[in-house]
C-alpha cells in the first residue's frame, strides 16, 4: 500500500512538472515571437523643411545652429533604438556641383530619399529664434512612409525661450518633450504596415493603337477578369480593393504589397507590377509600366 502511494505520489509530481515544463516552453514561445515583432524598426532620415527661396547646401555648410538642431532631432530617434541615416552627409554628397535651391528642392529631396534606402523619412520644419526676450528652438516633425508618402506621425516641438545661445540645449529640450510620443505612433502605423502591408494604387489603361480591351477573350477568361484573378493571388494576404473597370482603363484604388521580402530586404513596389508584366507576356501581350510614388501606370499595347 506504502509503495503504491508513492508511486501514485511520483507520478502526481512528474505530470506537475511536466505540465509546467511545457508551459514555460509555450510561454518562451510567444514572448519570443512578440519579441522578434518589435524589433522591426523602420531605418529613419531626418530631412530639413526649407522656406521658399533659401538654399539647402548654404543652410546645412553655413548655419551650425541648423545642423546642431538637425543632429540633436538623429540623436533623439538614435537613442531610443532606431536606425537612422545622417541627411547631412547625404546632402553634402549628392551631387557636388548641383543647384540645391528650392526650385530643384524637391527632386533632391526624393534623391535623398531614395539613395538612403530609408523606410520613413522625417521632415523638420526647424525655427530658431534669436529675440531680445530670449532665444529657442521650435519645429514640426512629420513622418512619411517612403513608398507611399502616407503621413504616420507628427508633433511640434518648442523648447521655451531662454537667455541662451546654447542651441543643442535647447533642441534637446524642444524634442524630449515629444520624442516618444512622436516614435510611439510612427511605430504602431509602421507595425500595421508590417503586419497588413503597403499601399499602391495601380492604373491600367490600354493603348488606343492596341487591338485589346479588356472584353478581349484570353482563353476562358477575359483579359480583365486574368488580371483581376492575378491581383487577387499575389496581392499581400489576398488584400484589394475591387477594380472600376471599363473597356479601355481598369483602376485598384488598393492593392496591398509586403513591405519586406522573405528574406528580410526592403520589397520594391516595381517589382509587383514587373510580375504582373511577365505574367501578361506569356500570353504575348506587351506593356509599358511607369511609377510614381506608390502609383503605378500600366498600359497595354
Amino acid at each position: 500500500m506504502l509503495l503504491e502511494n508513492l508511486d501514485y505520489n511520483m507520478k502526481s509530481v512528474f505530470i506537475k512538472l511536466l505540465f509546467s515544463v511545457l508551459c514555460l516552453g509555450f510561454s518562451n514561445t510567444i514572448l519570443a515571437q512578440q519579441t522578434e515583432l518589435k524589433t522591426i524598426q523602420p531605418k529613419i532620415i531626418v530631412i530639413p523643411n526649407l522656406k521658399s527661396g533659401e538654399d539647402l547646401r548654404a543652410k546645412i555648410e553655413n548655419d551650425i545652429n541648423y545642423r546642431i538642431a538637425l543632429t540633436k532631432i538623429k540623436e533623439a530617434f538614435d537613442s531610443r533604438g532606431f536606425t537612422t541615416i545622417d541627411a547631412i552627409a547625404k546632402i553634402k554628397a549628392i551631387g557636388t556641383n548641383a543647384a540645391l535651391s528650392q526650385d530643384t528642392q524637391t527632386d533632391l529631396k526624393s534623391e535623398i530619399i531614395r539613395s538612403s534606402s530609408a523606410d520613413i523619412y522625417v521632415d523638420a520644419e526647424i525655427d530658431i529664434q534669436q529675440t531680445s526676450s530670449g532665444n529657442s528652438v521650435n519645429f514640426i516633425l512629420t513622418a512619411y512612409e517612403v513608398s507611399s508618402g502616407n503621413s504616420l506621425s507628427n508633433k511640434v516641438g518648442e523648447s521655451g525661450k531662454f537667455y541662451t545661445e546654447d542651441y543643442s540645449k535647447l533642441t534637446s529640450k524642444a524634442i524630449e518633450s515629444i520624442a516618444d510620443d512622436f516614435l510611439n505612433v510612427m511605430q504602431t502605423k509602421f507595425d500595421l504596415i508590417v503586419k497588413d502591408g503597403r499601399t499602391i494604387m495601380l492604373n491600367i489603361s490600354i493603348d488606343k493603337e492596341s487591338t485589346y480591351t479588356f472584353d478581349t477573350e484570353i482563353g476562358e477568361e477575359s483579359l480583365g477578369e486574368k488580371i483581376e484573378n492575378w491581383i487577387a493571388d499575389n496581392s499581400y494576404k489576398n488584400n484589394y480593393a475591387f477594380p472600376n473597370i471599363s473597356e479601355y482603363l481598369m483602376v485598384f484604388d488598393q492593392v496591398k504589397i509586403p513591405l519586406f521580402e522573405q528574406n528580410g530586404r526592403n520589397y520594391s513596389p516595381n517589382k509587383f507590377s514587373k510580375s504582373l508584366e511577365n505574367y501578361l507576356k506569356t500570353y504575348g501581350i506587351k506593356l509599358k509600366t511607369t511609377y510614381l510614388g506608390n502609383t503605378q501606370n500600366v498600359i497595354i499595347h
